[in-house]
């Protein structure tokens, strides 16, 4: 069990450090430093709090999955609210993933002297990685263990080379203009997104609510840490205006920090940190996906029944990354609305109705009614803001 702890901690680590990490320089840009990071740990405090609350409502009803705790606990208005946000939530993040990990994997090939077409990428990266996932969780926890592993060798070279060449002015720019703070609440709001993973989890390592609660706050922690550490590397070595001028596009990012690093093995090692980035963030998201749509379709649990399970998972996300193939940071803001309500809104709400029917010695997340209501006002402007970033009423990103 204790393989299984650590696997699952590195899981959620590993679906945390992907798109969103990649997002947060490109959201620094008009953010500035000072406030990309405090806005960085007040999200990181407000989803590993909410993960919590959705464990204690998973173990006072012994349901896993969270339309089913909505319909249990909200009814079937509230199982309606969750089924259509999981979908949502799951289906922009992949889409977003395979949008970021296509142009990185064909940029990858082209230098390499294979030239492949944007199309051909997004089909190549999700056979490849959608296929892991459709074989079954363990593949998925082993495969993650060893990218995530090379990743964290990898990063800690980066931030190892990039570290010394920031420069304190750099971070210490503060946003471009009025209502900037609000408007990057969505962005690395989602880059701490992990709760699709929660059910997948708890079916794998158990129902153990002190287990539970270190995977997913250190598993949350420790893709904070690293976030702080590469927020500092890259804004200080670039600076607002090269983060600018790379356009909001990853390959234009990556572009940008080899233009200031002209060493070749430096440029190599930052696109394969990049793919696998985007590569343990999709499986760990759509491994939540397909455990889900396999539950509400009665998939069976055989090769057909997985086959027909990976089509209806992934077929959508990358049709969407097929025809916005520049999509990246526009998913993630609308996987900010469903990833709200989701990660937070709904959590509160059944930890609220759990603990009315609860046994007194069942687990209880910390906080009381005063941490509920905030986190649930946190959650609510989330999502006010990014329907007013939608509507031209706040600037976006």
């Amino acid at each position: 069990m204790r393989s299984r702890t650590l696997g699952c901690t590195l899981l959620i680590a590993g679906t945390t450090i992907g798109a969103g990490m990649l997002a947060l320089p490109l959201a620094a840009s008009s953010l500035g430093g000072p406030a990309t990071l405090l806005l960085m740990v007040i999200l990181w405090a407000l989803m590993a709090y909410t993960a919590m609350l959705q464990v204690e409502a998973s173990l006072v009803t012994g349901h896993s999955h969270l339309h089913q705790l909505a319909d249990h606990l909200l009814g079937p208005w509230g199982k309606r609210l969750a089924a259509f946000c999981v979908l949502m939530l799951f289906y922009s993040l992949a889409a977003a993933y395979i949008s970021g990990g296509s142009a990185l994997l064909a940029q990858a090939l082209g230098e390499q002297g294979m030239a492949l077409g944007q199309t051909q990428a997004a089909w190549l990266f999700t056979l490849l990685f959608g296929g892991m996932v459709c074989v079954g969780t363990r593949s998925v926890d082993y495969l993650n263990r060893l990218m995530f592993v090379t990743k964290l060798v990898i990063m800690v070279g980066v931030l190892t080379l990039l570290l010394p060449r920031a420069e304190g002015q750099h971070l210490l720019a503060m946003p471009l203009e009025q209502g900037l703070l609000l408007a990057g609440l969505p962005v690395i709001f989602t880059s701490f997104g992990f709760h699709g993973s929660i059910p997948s989890v708890m079916l794998y390592l158990g129902r153990d609510p002190r287990r539970l609660r270190r995977v997913f706050v250190w598993g949350s922690a420790l893709p904070l840490i690293l976030y702080v550490l590469w927020q500092v590397a890259i804004l200080g070595l670039l600076g607002q205006q090269n983060l600018l001028a790379s356009g909001g596009a990853l390959d234009g990012l990556l572009a940008r920090i080899g233009q200031e690093i002209d060493w070749s093995a430096f440029s190599q090692a930052m696109h394969l940190f990049a793919d696998l980035a985007l590569a343990t963030s999709f499986l760990g998201v759509t491994l939540g996906l397909f455990d889900f749509m396999a539950k509400v379709t009665h998939r069976k649990d055989n090769w057909q029944g997985r086959a027909q399970t990976g089509l209806i998972t992934f077929m959508p996300p990358l049709l969407f990354a097929l025809y916005f193939p520049q999509g990246f940071i526009m998913a993630l803001g609308y996987a900010a609305i469903a990833l709200a309500i989701l990660a937070v809104l709904l959590p509160v709400a059944l930890a609220w109705q759990a603990r009315k029917v609860a046994t007194p010695n069942a687990y209880r997340a910390p906080g009381g009614t005063l941490a509920l209501a905030g986190a649930a006002t946190l959650g609510g402007l989330i999502v006010v803001v990014q329907l007013g970033v939608s509507a031209g009423l706040l600037p976006a990103l």
